[in-house]
């Protein structure tokens, strides 16, 4: 039996400073209530703080993954076979393809917080979508990942 490539997970979670803002959200939610008295000032510090979290939190938790023949991006889940060549891109070049570049039909998984991104290409005839724009911080280690289990695949 052959053991499968290794597989590639990321997990892209919203950056600290994200977490200083949601505090400060909390601060913002003390500081409205604190003329109805001291306990209205604590419920508003960590009620508002928790919902900022949690909004932060779930906006960073999308994960990319190669797992099993599949790319797993956010929810979207494609075959490797069905995937062409990826391109590496830099801060500069993601940046034009997520803005003038950009193909209305593409797929992409941005977040504007990551510089590097990868581009693939969808070989799939019956698929309209011509490429996948996924930001992430480990773009080679992804091309790799997906060049092994396309090889795995076949």
């Amino acid at each position: 039996m052959q053991l499968s490539t290794a597989p590639y997970e990321e997990r892209l979670t919203a950056p600290r400073s994200w977490w200083l803002i949601s505090f400060l959200v909390g601060v913002s939610f003390a500081l409205i209530l604190l003329p109805f008295g001291t306990l209205p000032l604590l419920g508003g510090l960590v009620g508002g703080t928790a919902a900022a979290a949690v909004v932060a939190s779930s906006y960073g938790s999308v994960r990319i993954r190669v797992v099993g023949g599949s790319l797993i991006a956010g929810e979207a889940k494609i075959p490797v076979t069905a995937l062409g060549d990826a391109e590496v891109l830099d801060a500069e070049e993601a940046r034009a393809w997520r803005t003038y570049k950009a193909d209305t039909r593409a797929f992409l998984l941005l977040r504007a917080y990551i510089p590097g991104a990868l581009k693939v290409e969808v070989t799939d005839p019956e698929d309209p979508t011509p490429y996948l724009y996924l930001s992430t911080r480990e773009p080679e280690r992804l091309a790799e990942a997906l060049k092994a289990a396309r090889q795995t695949a076949v």
